[in-house]
């Protein structure tokens, strides 16, 4: 059996609570499954706030309090937990930037924007803006910082294996100059090809396919379940229950069937690339 892999309370406010959370679990005698009962909450999912993967959510810090006997400790620091999360990500998609550095896999469908992780700095700033016409400079800038840290995974160790597929109107549709519409396919391509990557393109001429109805993020760990990521306007959803999470792994997978092929997905982004560089783009 490998040793047990402790995890580090100092790292971050989350990673504190859930040292915090086995220390006292196991000072009171009860395993992960003891402590999961009646808590309409998964082991897998107790086990990641314990590793400080994920936040611990109001209705379980209730649960563990009465289970543990910790007088509302645990409750009364979910708000601290709260605030210390990426602050510079939507409050939606917080336990989305937590997880990612911990993901096996990634697996993105984009029907309408460049997914975040392969943005550039002028792509999403020009989405943030969109997005937020009134906000300041300073706060514009930070949430493009944000979202550029974000593709930092890619550096490490063991990075995700990342698999994207994007409709060919992501690309075709013109949200900057031609220039950095060219540098934005460029990195793509960069990305892509450097993470050893896959990408795959749905031809604006393809019928209907089975992920048609919006965005859809899967996300595979070593030790824990896959989870979903779904998001609309100004709203996103992270699902974990297991029926839920295998309809969406199999629609991506028909998506991936609908898709043009790897190979040819890159020609198409690369010849779109080089329109834009010579002033071709076709809207």
């Amino acid at each position: 059996m490998p040793a047990r892999k402790d995890p580090d309370a100092s790292a971050n406010v989350p990673s504190f609570y859930g040292a915090e959370l086995r220390y006292k679990r196991e000072a009171a005698g009860l395993t992960l499954e003891q402590l999961a009962e009646e808590s309409f909450r998964g082991v897998p999912f107790l086990s990641q706030i314990e590793r400080g993967e994920r936040r611990m959510p109001l209705d379980l810090a209730r649960h563990v309090d009465a289970k543990l006997g910790t007088d509302g400790f645990f409750e009364r620091r979910c708000e601290d937990a709260r605030k210390a999360k990426q602050s510079d990500h939507a409050e939606y998609f917080a336990d989305v930037a937590e997880m990612e550095p911990f993901a096996e896999s990634i697996e993105e469908w984009a029907p309408m924007l460049v997914p975040g992780l392969l943005q550039t700095p002028d792509y999403a700033r020009a989405i943030v803006r969109a997005a937020m016409p009134r906000a300041a400079d300073a706060t514009v800038e930070r949430l493009v910082d944000a979202r550029m840290v974000r593709s930092n995974l890619f550096d490490g160790e063991s990075p995700p294996e990342f698999w994207a597929i994007l409709d060919e109107s992501v690309i075709r549709r013109p949200v900057l100059p031609p220039a950095q519409m060219a540098e934005l396919l460029e990195h793509i391509l960069f990305v892509v090809r450097r993470t050893r990557g896959i990408l795959q393109i749905v031809p604006q001429t393809a019928p209907t396919h089975s992920l048609m109805m919006g965005m859809a993020r899967v996300m595979t760990f070593p030790e824990a379940p896959p989870v979903v990521y779904t998001e609309s306007l100004h709203s996103g959803q992270l699902i974990d229950f297991p029926a839920l999470v295998k309809e969406y792994r199999r629609s991506y997978d028909l998506l991936r069937a609908a898709a043009m092929p790897p190979e040819a997905s890159l020609l198409l982004l690369d010849a779109a690339a080089e329109d834009y560089r010579n002033g071709k783009h076709r809207h």
